[in-house]
């Protein structure tokens, strides 16, 4: 839910010979070119170097990082896809270690462990939403009412569960140390905020909604839980967030950027 190096397009300006050669006047009586001006080939020499330090300093402005000709969420989209394993995204490049990073088909979940997910999941959406809604900081209020909120639809389903007998549990230690991970985040570091942002929603409207319906099948009857569903077109949601995030990015350096991509990982680690 970590980068390639940044490809570089060729310079054909220098290799045009006559960009690196002078043309000599030849008189009848020599055989041999004759320069007209010998000061010519100095300084010819000099402005030639000033043209190739000039022309690498511009190749390095125009290097492109993956996915970025597309926008900032296409560069967030194919970091992410490259911290999945291959069983996970054709494009994932990770080893599978973890019971989690197993085909789905794999895994053997209970109500009980199932019920602990929803319970992190409502408090997590409930910190993101909460510092989105709360706040006047122009950044985050792009993402008010998206559409792509979670915590009311989990809140149904936990009632839900309560009705059918089963005992709620309270948060787990690792969902209200991301809580607190995501508040301070808010407050110090926007860029990085916003990675986790991404990866949350757009992680649970892919791969999440995937494992909801493996999981229903395996525990809950095929049940579709509340979790899983969205008012209107998903489609279009998500469209209309990519380009409220591109906008956000377009205002950030070069480097707010990079620090942003290098947060995935750790969202993956915390979402995990």
């Amino acid at each position: 839910m970590a980068y390639s190096a940044p490809i570089s397009p060729s310079l054909s300006f220098f290799k045009n010979p006559q960009l690196t050669r002078l043309s000599f006047p030849f008189s009848p009586l020599y055989s041999r070119p004759r320069v007209q001006n010998p000061s010519l080939l100095t300084k010819n020499k000099t402005w030639s170097s000033s043209v190739v330090v000039a022309a690498t300093a511009a190749e390095k402005q125009k290097k492109r990082y993956p996915g970025e000709s597309k926008g900032f969420v296409e560069e967030m989209r194919f970091v992410a896809m490259r911290l999945h394993t291959k069983e996970q995204a054709k494009e994932g490049e990770k080893e599978t270690k973890s019971p989690e990073e197993r085909p789905v088909a794999k895994w053997e979940p209970t109500v009980e462990g199932y019920l602990r997910f929803l319970v992190d999941s409502k408090l997590v959406y409930d910190t993101l939403e909460g510092i989105i809604h709360q706040s006047t900081f122009p950044t985050y209020a792009e993402f008010k009412n998206t559409g792509l909120e979670r915590a009311e639809k989990l809140d149904t389903d936990l009632k839900w569960f309560k009705e059918q007998g089963y005992e709620i549990p309270e948060p787990t230690d690792t969902g209200k140390k991301y809580s607190q991970y995501l508040k301070d985040l808010a407050d110090k570091d926007p860029p990085s905020f916003i990675c986790h942002f991404y990866n949350i929603y757009f992680a649970h409207s892919a791969g999440g909604r995937m494992i909801g319906r493996k999981v229903a099948e395996r525990i809950l009857d095929n049940r579709e839980l509340e979790f899983y569903k969205w008012d209107g077109d998903l489609s279009g949601l998500l469209q209309n967030v990519r380009g409220k995030l591109n906008k956000v990015a377009e205002e950030w350096t070069r480097e707010e950027k990079n620090h942003c991509l290098e947060e995935t990982e750790k969202s993956f680690r915390y979402s995990g």
